[in-house]
């Protein structure tokens, strides 16, 4: 009976060390899978870290082309205003011109 014995503790020796086998097995595709998620999640919060500044960007940009168009508008209304007064001036200028063409002419015949 002990020959059965001493195969029976073998063939449970060995069963021990397959299962111990299986289970390293498994433990190291879980670390594997486990690392590879990790790595995933690192890329993701990078990448939406990276999306958050670009938006801060976006966001600077557009408050400055804002100011921009806002300082345009200002220039505008500024140009306008300085076209109408030129306007007044260019007509004060050509009654100015026609006056004196008439004062000329009056001056002219006072002459003759």
């Amino acid at each position: 009976g002990a020959g059965r014995g001493k195969m029976a503790a073998g063939a449970a020796a060995d069963a021990q060390a397959r299962f111990g086998h299986s289970v390293k097995g498994l433990l190291t595709e879980k670390v594997t899978s486990c690392g590879t998620d990790v790595i995933a999640l690192t890329k993701q919060v990078l990448k939406g870290s990276r999306s958050a500044e670009l938006l801060g960007q976006a966001a600077r940009n557009m408050v400055m082309q804002e100011d921009a168009i806002l300082h345009s508008e200002d220039s505008l209304r500024k140009m306008a205003i300085i076209t109408t007064h030129l306007q007044y001036q260019q007509e004060a200028i050509q009654k100015n011109v026609e006056q004196s063409s008439n004062l000329q002419d009056q001056l002219n015949h006072l002459l003759k």
